[in-house]
């Protein structure tokens, strides 16, 4: 790899060299790297471009790094990965995507993942999106992620994307069984002109199984957000969705959410929220001997982080 692209296998993965353990590394519509290990396979799709991971039962203490680099201006690829998760496994599976654009043509990946977690097993997904470079063509990344958790499975999501991506379409879908749940928290900033979507779609169908999707984010200058969710209560369960918004200079922000109770004892709860940096914060922290651009800087980075 050269050096602009080490930087964002740093940016989106968090990692300086090629990792030990199982990894697959992506670079301009190619596998450059992979590697399986005792009790992770990773074997390419049949048919389409792609990734299967197998992690056997059982398996902990493990991790995965899938990262997605584009390099290439004008370059579009849609990548679907399965991932197959035994029973009682505690693993970490860490993806993201980085945009290096210096072009004029737009680059765009589409990164279609199905996760399918065993009985009582345990995942922690990682993903961040990061764009940079001073061309003319857009930054373009359309995630999704479909979850499918067994008994008893937990799958706890951290997305961020706080740089660089002109255009973005965000759908996380999630069906549960009885005593299964999902924990996503999204963070996400969006300047200039960008436009971000955010569409959270969980089916509650086991029993005692439970939701809490938390999304926080900010918008400047003249970017757009969407946020839409629903969650579906079809059976004794807990569901909660919550968006909380820092709009600032001309942002334009929505949320949109949807609740359904198709059952006694579901209890669900859906929260929104969406302002202005408080006046009384900036004051604050410009009496310590900061701007106002460093204060609100500082709230931000707070607030995000």
């Amino acid at each position: 790899m050269d050096a602009v692209e080490q930087k964002i296998l740093e940016e989106v993965a968090g990692i300086h060299e090629i990792p030990t353990g199982a990894y697959n590394i992506r670079s301009n519509g190619k596998s450059i790297g992979r590697n399986s290990s005792a009790n992770i396979d990773i074997i390419p799709k049949e048919g389409k471009p792609g990734i299967e991971v197998h992690i056997k039962p059982g398996t902990k203490n493990e991790s995965v790094h899938i990262p997605v680099i584009l390099s290439q201006t004008g370059l579009t690829e849609v990548v679907y990965n399965d991932f197959y998760i035994g029973e009682d496994c505690d693993v970490t599976i860490v993806a993201g995507c980085g945009i290096h654009n210096c072009g004029n043509q737009d680059s765009e990946h589409d990164g279609i993942h199905t996760f399918f977690i065993g009985k009582n097993a345990k995942v922690k997904y990682i993903e961040k999106h990061y764009g940079e470079g001073d061309g003319n063509g857009a930054r373009i990344l359309n995630p999704v992620t479909d979850v499918h958790i067994e008994e008893g499975g937990v799958m706890e999501m951290d997305t961020v994307q706080i740089k660089g991506v002109d255009s973005t379409k965000r759908v996380t879908k999630a069906v549960l069984a009885d005593n299964a749940s999902i924990t996503v928290r999204e963070k996400l900033m969006t300047h200039g002109n960008q436009f971000a979507e955010t569409e959270f779609a969980v089916d509650m169908n086991g029993e005692n199984c439970s939701a809490n999707i938390i999304s926080r984010s900010v918008a400047k200058e003249h970017s757009r957000q969407i946020f839409k969710s629903e969650i579906n209560g079809n059976n004794k369960c807990a569901g909660h969705s919550e968006c909380d918004a820092i709009i600032m200079d001309e942002a334009s922000v929505s949320a949109i959410p949807e609740i359904t109770a198709n059952h006694l004892e579901a209890s669900l709860i859906h929260e929104a929220a969406i302002g202005k940096i408080a006046g009384d914060q900036l004051i604050k922290l410009m009496t310590l001997g900061l701007s106002e651009k460093e204060a609100e800087e500082h709230i931000v980075n707070g607030f995000l982080k």
